[in-house]
């Protein structure tokens, strides 16, 4: 792997890798996608739904864990994340489905990963593969290196308060409204939060640190329909932090694998035999 590549993402927290697969990989994603829809999990919900800005989203469905952990091995992850983070061994923790259609599924509000799960440590990455080309204005976007800076309380997801407190108290600082501060910026020359994006094509790769703020574009007529399917994965460099305990839904060990969380205490390195291990 170039060093530049390894470097993109421990300074930007984000670093697209083109071509990164084949075909037949390809297909076998986008097979698992499509079952994912048709099979919707516990976690599945729809954003903004009763609107016509809704998207669907599921997370770490268990009716797709054996054919996922199955496929994960028949990719090239293990190789590709262990050379970004220089960790000897990778595990695949679960997915993320996203699907946006019909062209007025709106952006997903900025927010980072950390806030939603109980996770540490410099070798987590979200695999971000769509199945359409995305062009830029459409994809997803980044904060530079903000994985690296404050860690925000989350979001509601609550499209006329797209900072309205996940945890609440205090306990973390409210996140920032991006999106309004970057268009204040835009008037006044003065833009505050240096965003990357890409354009996607089918067989790219979008890598992600889950810390950092990224938030996802909405579809529009020159791109009615994104697919993507998120493939996290985790390293030596990952442990166990526990949620704050204010909000009961997602207290101390958030809501994905919670028997697994809750056998792990605060720096724990963040181990179940229930990840698959690839590395």
């Amino acid at each position: 792997m170039d060093e530049s590549v390894r470097e993109a993402f421990r300074e930007d927290g984000a670093v697209l890798i083109e071509d990164c697969l084949e075909e037949g990989q390809l297909a076998r994603c986008r097979e698992a996608f499509d079952w994912a829809v048709a099979n919707p999990g516990p976690h599945a919900a729809t954003m903004f739904d009763g609107t016509e800005r809704r998207s669907h989203v599921d997370n770490a469905n268990p009716l797709a864990k054996e054919r996922l952990d199955a496929m994960v091995s028949s990719l090239p992850f293990g190789e590709l994340f262990a050379g970004l983070w220089g960790s000897e061994h990778v595990w695949y923790f679960a997915e993320e489905v996203f699907l946006k259609t019909g062209g007025r599924s709106a952006r997903s509000c900025w927010h980072q990963d950390t806030a939603y799960l109980p996770w540490a440590g410099e070798h987590w990455g979200n695999a971000w593969i769509s199945f359409q080309h995305v062009p830029k204005r459409n994809s997803l976007e980044v904060v530079r290196g903000s994985h690296r800076g404050v860690q925000y309380d989350g979001t509601t997801f609550d499209l006329d308060d797209p900072t309205e407190p996940l945890h609440g108290g205090g306990v973390l600082p409210r996140l920032p409204d991006i999106d309004a501060e970057l268009a204040a910026g835009r008037d006044t020359h003065d833009v505050p939060y240096d965003v990357l994006s890409w354009a996607v094509d089918p067989g790219d790769v979008l890598v992600l640190h889950p810390r950092s703020l990224h938030g996802g574009a909405g579809v529009d007529a020159g791109c009615p329909d994104r697919h993507t399917l998120v493939l996290r994965f985790f390293g030596d460099d990952a442990a166990f932090r526990p949620l704050p305990t204010v909000n009961e839904r997602y207290a101390r060990d958030g809501i994905l694998f919670v028997e697994e969380m809750a056998k792990l205490a605060p720096g724990d390195p963040f181990r179940s035999p229930v990840f698959r291990q690839l590395l």
